[in-house]
């Protein structure tokens, strides 16, 4: 694989846990680190949405998303990168063979394995593992979908994108990974993101407002198909 330039992108939504001046000392010591404050907090997906119009404006080839509370072991990174090089979205999964949980609780492990064996079964498809956060992004997928015509804006907006990405014939790829516990910081999951996780899977079965561009799929990769599972 070859060698990359990168940058290292910390969305900040007023946080109280230290979170945005942590970021500022790092982007004032290291070059290739940049913090995006936002005013308020208007949910993940569009903190999701301003970090890829962040990423594209940069240049922004592949966009990698992770969890920032050392729950996503960075070892991982070279696999998933690998695998963007045939792939259009690539999804760090912890239920293809190789991958796992470590330490999470019972009851958060159940929640996780139910969501996604919900959210197959609702949109009817092979991805094993919809739920996670952990995923690279080719720029052309990024490019071709109507980010702002995304129905969900919790933690739904990651299996819809995926949803919308693999119907419109880009190739998703899951690649094993193994999910810490936290380390630090505490989750940001409620009663008001699992309703809406519930309620909004079957509408998105439903025709959307121009979820991706007309001619989208021309951007995908030479290789689009069904799901396949990680090296």
């Amino acid at each position: 694989m070859r060698a990359r330039n990168h940058r290292v992108l910390i969305v900040d939504d007023t946080s109280t846990d230290g979170t945005a001046a942590l970021g500022d000392r790092l982007a004032a010591e290291l070059p290739a680190v940049e913090v995006l404050h936002r005013t308020g907090r208007k949910g993940l997906g569009r903190a999701y949405l301003a970090g890829f119009e962040r990423a594209l404006a940069g240049g922004a080839e592949l966009v990698m998303v992770m969890d920032a509370d050392f729950s996503h072991d960075p070892a991982h990174i070279p696999a998933l990168l690998a695998a963007a090089e045939h792939s259009d979205l690539v999804l760090g999964s912890r239920y293809v063979p190789g991958g796992g949980i470590v330490d999470w609780p019972r009851v958060r492990r159940l929640l996780s394995r139910a969501g996604s064996i919900y959210a197959r079964a609702i949109l009817n498809m092979e991805v094993r593992d919809l739920t996670g956060g952990f995923r690279c992004i080719r720029r052309q997928l990024l490019e071709a979908v109507d980010l702002a015509g995304l129905r969900a804006q919790g933690y739904v907006f990651n299996i819809e994108l995926t949803f919308r990405a693999q119907r419109a014939g880009f190739r998703v790829t899951e690649v094993p990974i193994t999910d810490h516990e936290r380390t630090a910081g505490e989750s940001k999951i409620s009663l008001g993101i699992a309703i809406e996780a519930l309620w909004l899977m079957p509408v998105l079965r439903l025709p959307s407002r121009a979820s991706f561009r007309r001619g989208a799929q021309a951007g995908a990769s030479p290789a689009a198909g069904p799901p396949a599972a990680g090296p």
